[in-house]
């Protein structure tokens, strides 16, 4: 029998753990795997000159060396500390719309992500992370406080 996958969408500021420790409590007693992404806003800008491109590429490679070593890895560790399999992983793009897809090439049982504490006018009339995941998302999505 295959392990099931819980993805995580990981925003790493989450200072109480509420989310990470949420799933990691879920996946010990389901006997599931955790996938930790973290997606990285990314609009591409076809007005750029090649030198602005080629200091955005940098930049780009500056944040992923980043957020790896400051988001990923600690919860990956922290998952594997549990005695849980988990495996992470950095995206640049629209967050829901990437969440959703590797929720489908992992084939997951589930996604948590964080409840969304922006009351902000552009989460109110663009929606936010956890209620386009609700609306999308190609299985259940647990919305954790």
């Amino acid at each position: 029998m295959t392990q099931e996958v819980f993805v995580v969408a990981y925003e790493g500021d989450d200072d109480s753990g509420t989310l990470l420790e949420y799933a990691i409590e879920r996946a010990k007693k389901e006997d599931a795997a955790l996938h930790i992404v973290h997606v990285l806003e990314w609009s591409p800008y076809s007005f750029l000159t090649p030198q602005e491109v080629e200091e955005r590429h940098s930049r780009r490679k500056e944040e992923l060396a980043r957020a790896k070593a400051v988001i990923i890895d600690p919860a990956v560790v922290k998952a594997s500390d549990a005695g849980l399999s988990a495996t992470g992983e950095i995206r640049y793009g629209q967050v829901v719309e990437l969440i959703a897809e590797i929720a489908r090439q992992k084939s997951a049982a589930m996604i948590f992500v964080g409840r969304s504490g922006s009351n902000s006018i552009s989460a109110r009339v663009f929606g936010s992370v956890p209620l386009g995941l609700a609306q999308i998302a190609p299985v259940p999505t647990v919305i954790v406080p």
